[in-house]
């Protein structure tokens, strides 16, 4: 466990990594109360970057508010949900679409016990959407893009430390990519629906929310409320149910970072499965991801040596975006991009 407190933000990696696991780690961070003012806060230089630090706090308000926000979207009647995607929302492939979605969750038939809301982490298309989505835009666009600024400053600050922590001279090289004004980073908001009461005693077999994946971004930050079903796999391919802790965020590494440190961290499958009880599991997750014309590949210099060579070749996040969207969400995406040996 790694409490994301400033005074323990700026140190090395070392200190870090020791609490990932199959590419996944549970971190507190600090959650402070709200502010009677939000000036912006600069922090001392960071020994990495000799630039001013982020903050790595949350507000609890700022947490608070969004879930306030999903629950009043999220009881509306689905057709309600479902008219609010405006007629010109980015697709993101054949059936995924920024906005409101329910159990689709692929574009291969993917199905799951799921209603989600999925938004561009840019500011500018939050506030746009919220027009469509909300009775109250400007309060929707003011709560969402208050807490995805604050999240991505974690995702920075927890990206700067692996990198230090890699002994990579520029420590500020990976959150460059999710800091472009071009970013794809996404955010979503899940709510996974209870069963009812009828049938909690006899529940169907094997019914997911949201079946095993790999998030193909650089990196996830993952909240949700006090109700469980999150799933790691582990390397021998065993399934370990997440206890659930709303106080607790968990940093999962994406497809992108496998590529970028040539395999030392690793993308973990995770699932979700269906809650067996009268409560609604609810979840935020932030995925960092650079610009679709930025240039994935393994950094050569600090991460290939003689006993490993480079794993993957060169490609675009958007070449690699087209290319999982035609797969099925339990298939090994990367494997299409990995160099064949001789």
């Amino acid at each position: 466990m790694f409490n994301f407190e400033p005074q323990h933000m700026k140190s090395p990696l070392s200190h870090f990594s020791r609490n990932f696991h199959n590419g996944c780690t549970t971190t507190q961070l600090q959650v402070l109360p709200p502010p009677l003012q939000s000036p912006p806060s600069i922090s001392p230089p960071s020994r990495a970057t000799g630039k001013p630090s982020r903050s790595s706090s949350l507000r609890l308000d700022s947490v608070s508010r969004v879930e306030e926000e999903a629950r009043s979207f999220f009881a509306m009647p689905t057709a309600e949900k479902l008219a609010t995607n405006p007629q010109n929302a980015r697709s993101i492939n054949s059936t995924t679409r920024i906005g409101y979605g329910i159990r689709n969750i692929g574009c291969s038939g993917d199905m799951g016990e799921i209603e989600y809301l999925l938004l561009s982490a840019r500011p500018s298309s939050v506030s746009q959407l919220a027009l469509s989505l909300s009775k109250s835009p400007s309060n929707f666009s003011c709560v969402l893009n208050g807490y995805i600024e604050e999240i991505k400053n974690v995702a920075c600050e927890v990206l700067d430390l692996v990198a230090e922590g890699l002994g990579i001279s520029d420590a500020s090289i990976f959150s460059r990519m999710i800091l472009d004004d071009q970013n794809d980073s996404l955010f979503r908001i899940n709510r996974y629906r209870p069963f009812a009461e009828d049938i909690i005693n006899h529940p169907p077999p094997n019914t997911i929310g949201f079946s095993e994946h790999t998030d193909p971004q650089i990196l996830t930050i993952l909240r949700s409320n006090d109700v469980g079903g999150f799933h790691i796999s582990l390397d021998d391919g065993s399934w370990v149910p997440v206890s659930p802790d709303p106080t607790a965020y968990f940093i999962i590494i994406g497809d992108l970072f496998q590529v970028l440190t040539n395999g030392r961290f690793v993308n973990p499958k995770h699932r979700v499965a269906t809650n067996i009880g009268p409560k609604a599991r609810m979840s935020m997750a932030y995925f960092a991801a650079p610009s679709l014309n930025a240039l994935i590949s393994p950094l050569l210099k600090e991460m290939a040596t003689s006993n490993q060579p480079c794993l993957y070749r060169p490609f675009t996040w958007g070449e690699y975006r087209s290319h999982l969207y035609s797969l099925p969400l339990a298939s090994s995406k990367l494997d299409s991009f990995k160099i064949k040996p001789n």
